[in-house]
């Protein structure tokens, strides 16, 4: 197992995500839905968005959608460094885990692009954190306690910054988005899965658009 936890560099997820504050998460089972699906939601608003490696075809929807041009494309539930490789390869320009891996983070920063490893506890927070990673993937967010933990978080680490992902929805997004060690939420809910089955890609924008706007006040 790799051991270089050595800081990370400059580059990180605020320059990758453009200024957004909105993340849609997005499981594409089926490839030949990728690029309508980054119409619907470059027309919504959305800069940027988050496949995950959790289908067959992930790493081909990951280049359908970054061969869209309209958004910038990272990798979400990357498990390994070789999955890292394939994303990255794939063309995402930062990857996210569900968890902390410290040869998923080696791999990510030979690659060069921002790692934002996944934390629950304290403890893997402080893991994050002694390997120079200040931005984190909170998850499963709303099962952990939402921006309440947060805020019990930001007490004794208050140069962290939190991605919340698991359990959002709409609802969610004003408590969030108002607290200011929140970079940015992820969410699925602008792409279920019912709206990929259906071809419901004005819905897709409709609700990318909302969050968006949300995002904006």
């Amino acid at each position: 197992m790799s051991t270089d936890l050595t800081p990370a560099p400059t580059a990180d997820l605020t320059a990758a995500l453009s200024g957004t504050r909105i993340l849609p998460v997005l499981t594409v089972p089926d490839v030949a839905t990728a690029a309508p699906l980054a119409e619907a939601l470059a027309a919504g608003g959305a800069r940027c968005a988050e496949v995950t490696f959790r289908t067959p075809d992930a790493e081909k929807a990951l280049r359908a959608i970054a061969d869209h041009g309209g958004l910038t494309v990272g990798a979400g539930t990357v498990l390994t460094p070789e999955q890292a490789e394939r994303a990255v390869a794939a063309g995402a320009r930062f990857v996210l885990s569900p968890g902390f891996d410290a040869d998923v983070v080696h791999t990510c920063r030979k690659l060069g692009v921002p790692v934002v490893p996944g934390v629950a506890t304290a403890t893997e927070l402080t893991r994050a954190l002694r390997a120079g990673l200040t931005t984190v993937k909170l998850f499963p967010a709303e099962h952990l306690g939402g921006a309440r933990f947060i805020q019990a978080l930001v007490a004794p680490f208050p140069q962290a910054r939190f991605v919340p992902t698991g359990g959002v929805g709409p609802a969610h997004l004003p408590i969030y988005l108002s607290h200011p060690a929140v970079l940015a939420v992820g969410g699925s809910w602008m792409a279920a899965a019912g709206h990929l089955e259906r071809g419901d890609y004005a819905e897709i924008r409709r609700l990318t658009a909302e969050a968006v706007e949300r995002s904006a006040a």
